[in-house]
Parts: structure tokens; C-alpha cells; sequence
């Protein structure tokens, strides 16, 4: 797990990065994330697999569940891999650079439960779903991604509106919808609660319609289908954060040939970069980029934020650990 929310972090995705723990132990501590579990077999047809994460901790369950995939996709030529039940996956890119250094290629829909929703349908003011994220990626010949793409369906995930409510910063324009149906670029607007508790708040689907529709498939495909929870009220939120993810992974060589699949994708990615600039832009970048740029300027850390690095020292107290401890621990 602190192996996948520091690479989160030095790839760029502070959202997805050690923030998180303070979430984790609490669900720890309230019994909601089971310690020490691994991933269950629920249906196994060869090339289709469907896992139970027994709320586990994610990162165990996504990994685990990526070592069965590949392992059936070497077999099959493609294994197409059901995830429910599972405790926070983390950042989905992470999944698909695990397939990509075995030289798969794969697609990942997801949905998120067990918290309020957090994005508005399109035409909407109340949310109705999680952020959602479909991510797919293609090897290169390197073992890394030749491309990723990785993308919540809302125009800023939930954890990017929480550090920049963490930095006193705003968001984007119009990527929040206060309790009133306003979009705004307030990060605090989307963490409002009234005197019952309710959050009023909502994040924006991208592209209108064509997000939030994106965003309702992740949910029926990556969840329902499996027999995984979508977000409707009768299923629990009690502060838990369960994924559910299905994912499909293809072996290049399985579908043809191998080496001018790897020549292919290079002279295509050498052909959309080797344009003009738009004019209020400074550079093109493929999927997969700002993640390579990212780890190449955090190549030696990363800043922690301060209400970020207090969230962490409260949690490890919680977490039984003294400050002495803690101070010890960060440097």
C-alpha cells in the first residue's frame, strides 16, 4: 500500500498519494477496511475471472488481481478480470502500468461506494455518482506504457478538490456545483454540509453529457455486472470507500504481430507530437506524459503540504504511534 501512495505522489497525483492514509486508518480503526485479507474467487471460466476484495485494502486486492490477469492473458491471449468489494484501489493508472510492464495491454472501468456521491449527472445539481475513472493503456517496448490514459470522469477528481482545499487554493472554473446548483471554482463548496450532515456540494461531469454517461457505463459494467454495489441509497455509506473495477487485458502478440504493433504506435505517437502549437498552448502531450514529467521533477521527493502533513500526524496517533514517533518518521 505505501509502495502505490508514494508512486501516486511522484508520478503527480497528490489526490491519489499519502493523503489518503488518514481515510485508511479511520476505516481501520471503524472496522470498515479489513487488514491482512486477500482477494476470493467468485467465477473462474479460464479467461474470465471474478474476484471478492472482502474490502481488503486495495492496494493488495489491485495488485493480486493484476498477477491473475496476466497470468490468464498469457494463456488466453486476453483475460477479462471482474474486481468487487474492494477497499480503495488507488490511483487506476497503477493497474494498468502493472499490465504494461508484462507487455499487456489493457481497459479499466471502475465506480466508487460506501461515501455520498460525488459528481452531478449531466443537467444535474445533486450528485449521484463517484468520480468514476476509465483508464486504458498500451505497452511499449520498454515494459513501461507506450500510452496511458487515466482519467477520473468528473472534470477534477475528489481528492484534487481536497488539496486545494487543503492549499487555501481554488479549482478550475466551473468544476464545482454548490448546494445552491451555482458552479463555482471554491473547493469548500464541495465539501459543504448542512446542520444534518447532508453535503449539498457536487463535482462536474467533463463533456457534459458524454462524462457523466461515460461515468454511469464505469458504474453498470465495472460494478453491476459483477455483482459489485452501485450508488444508490439502499446500498451502506457509512464512511466506507469500496471499488469495484473490471478490467480487461489483451496480449499484443495475440492479436497479431508483436514488433510491428511496437513500430506503429511509435510512429503514431511521433506524428501527434510532431505538430503546431495551438495558440494558447506551450507544448503537446500524449497520454501518459505529465506522469513521465512529473517523476522525472519529483525524481528526489515531493512537498507534503502543512495541513495535509497534520492530517497524517493525527492519523498516526490514532494509529497508536507518539509524536516522537511521527516527527521521527517525516524528518
Amino acid at each position: 500500500m505505501a509502495d502505490q501512495l508514494v508512486q501516486a505522489n511522484l508520478a503527480g497525483h497528490d489526490s491519489h498519494g499519502v493523503g489518503m492514509l488518514p481515510s485508511y486508518v479511520d476505516g481501520v480503526i471503524n472496522d470498515r477496511l479489513k487488514i491482512n485479507s486477500h482477494p476470493s474467487v467468485v467465477v473462474d471460466s479460464g479467461a474470465l475471472l471474478t474476484l471478492d476484495g472482502n474490502a481488503g485494502y486495495g492496494q493488495v486486492n489491485g495488485f493480486e488481481t493484476m498477477q491473475m490477469g496476466i497470468e490468464r492473458a498469457a494463456i488466453h491471449g486476453v483475460a477479462v478480470v471482474g474486481l468487487r468489494n474492494s477497499y480503495h484501489i488507488g490511483r487506476i493508472g497503477h493497474w494498468a502500468e502493472q499490465c504494461a510492464a508484462s507487455g499487456y495491454a489493457s481497459m479499466h472501468l471502475v465506480n466508487v461506494i460506501g461515501h455520498p456521491p460525488l459528481v452531478a449527472a449531466y443537467g444535474g445539481a445533486e450528485a449521484r455518482f463517484g468520480t468514476n475513472p476509465f483508464c486504458a493503456a498500451v505497452p511499449g517496448r520498454d515494459g513501461r506504457p507506450g500510452f496511458l490514459l487515466d482519467m477520473a470522469t468528473s472534470i477534477i477528481a475528489g481528492g484534487k478538490a481536497r488539496v486545494a482545499a487543503n492549499k487555501g487554493e481554488k479549482v478550475p472554473p466551473n468544476t464545482i456545483i454548490d448546494i445552491e446548483g451555482n458552479l463555482t471554482d471554491d473547493p469548500n463548496a464541495f465539501w459543504y454540509t448542512d446542520p444534518s450532515g447532508k453535503r449539498g456540494g457536487a463535482l462536474v461531469a467533463f463533456g457534459d453529457h458524454k462524462g457523466s454517461g461515460l461515468a454511469i457505463m464505469c458504474e453498470l459494467l465495472g460494478a453491476a455486472l459483477l455483482g459489485g454495489e452501485t450508488a444508490h441509497p439502499k446500498n451502506p455509506r457509512d464512511g466506507r470507500i469500496i471499488n469495484s473495477m473490471l478490467s480487461v487485458i489483451i496480449d499484443p502478440a495475440a492479436l497479431g504481430n508483436a514488433e510491428a504493433y511496437y513500430d506503429e504506435i511509435e510512429l503514431f505517437r511521433d506524428f501527434v507530437l510532431d505538430s503546431q502549437l495551438r495558440s494558447d498552448c506551450a507544448q503537446i502531450l500524449v497520454p501518459g506524459q505529465p506522469e513521465e514529467l512529473a517523476r522525472i521533477e519529483r525524481a528526489d521527493g515531493f512537498e507534503v503540504d502543512p495541513v495535509t502533513l497534520d492530517q497524517l500526524k493525527t492519523s498516526a496517533e490514532r494509529a497508536g504511534l507518539t509524536s516522537a514517533v511521527f516527527e521521527d518518521l517525516v524528518g
